[in-house]
């Protein structure tokens, strides 16, 4: 990596996650900027639809990247030997995407900084991760952060359950009795199979986390029914939900409702479903945009599959996944 990109990459991390909320157009216009000078795949974008970057002065007017490319090109920007490369599960069947990662400590502030914005130090928690999907594959950025979360909290009942249902009940009673602030991220359908074994007493401590997906193992659920499942087993009153992607550095969280906020250096933007070119406000459904300014060395702004809606101060839903991607704009960059 030459001089000029390592110099740039040093003052961006530095106002990244130090910035206000008011930097955001600024730093955003910078980074993409940054990306279509350094990154081929983005700047080949740009050009097939005639994006003038000179025009570029507001995030609004940013072109978003097709989130196939992460499966069918390596997404640089700049010149690097990768740190770390995390891939997608791949439960369709088709191609995964690859993120190649130049620093793991930039990922590692963003999901530190980006929890803490919401539920403050994860050392206040006893971490448990339910994802055995995840467990059981290489190259899981889920897997990465919550097993930094494990190691962060220093809880000696923290760690990683598989099929051992019987060994997390007994832990989840105990912390209860201990009155100890518990944090258990899950993957949707090992909690529901938790959940159909198991009742616990209601517990103010405890946070029940989902990241989403039956991945083919149970029959999906509207989010609603779920939650309801889960309530009523886990003794909460709301089950809180962790949104991110193979293919960002940062996460968006609910705290109940199905409703998702940012960390400041995250936006979530909709867009027309027929039409990626075309921004939509409020209470549409609509497919979903993503800037993740963390994504500094790959691609910060990213037109996903994932169908949602904004619903006022950078707040949004998602509803499921799109079955139409190629609409006009979305296929380009795929060879």
């Amino acid at each position: 990596m030459n001089s000029k990109i390592t110099a740039f990459h040093t003052s961006f991390e530095k106002r990244l996650f130090t910035s206000s909320v008011d930097s955001f157009n600024d730093l955003s216009v910078e980074l993409f900027q940054f990306q279509y000078d350094s990154n081929e795949t983005y700047r080949s974008y740009c050009e097939l639809i005639k994006v003038k970057p000179e025009l570029i002065d507001e995030y609004l007017k940013i072109p978003f990247l097709p989130i196939d490319a992460f499966k069918s090109h390596e997404l640089k920007s700049g010149s690097f030997t990768a740190e770390a490369t995390f891939t997608s599960s791949g439960t369709s069947g088709g191609q995964t995407s690859r993120h190649l990662v130049q620093d793991l400590n930039l990922y590692e502030r963003s999901f530190q900084l980006g929890f803490e914005h919401f539920y403050h130090d994860i050392q206040d928690y006893c971490v448990l991760g339910l994802l055995p999907s995840y467990l059981e594959r290489k190259g899981s950025s889920l897997i990465y952060m919550v097993n930094d979360f494990i190691e962060k909290s220093t809880h000696p009942s923290s760690g990683f359950f598989l099929n051992n249902q019987d060994e997390l009940y007994a832990i989840l009673v105990n912390l209860a009795e201990k009155k100890t602030k518990v944090l258990l991220i899950g993957v949707s359908f090992a909690l529901l199979d938790f959940a159909e074994r198991y009742q616990l007493s209601s517990n103010e401590n405890l946070i029940v986390m989902e990241t989403g997906g039956m991945k083919g193992r149970r029959k999906e659920l509207i989010r609603e029914e779920l939650h309801f499942i889960l309530c009523k087993s886990f003794g909460v009153k709301c089950i809180h939900s962790e949104y991110g992607m193979t293919e960002l550095l940062s996460q968006a969280y609910s705290k109940g409702n199905g409703i998702f906020e940012t960390p400041p250096w995250m936006k979530v933007l909709i867009r027309e479903q027929d039409d990626p070119f075309h921004l939509i406000n409020s209470g549409k459904t609509g497919a979903v945009n993503i800037i993740d300014l963390a994504n500094i060395s790959s691609c910060a702004f990213i037109q996903t599959d994932d169908l949602g809606m904004y619903v006022s101060n950078n707040q949004f839903k998602i509803l499921g996944r799109s079955d139409v991607s190629d609409v006009r704009g979305c296929n380009l960059m795929v060879s």
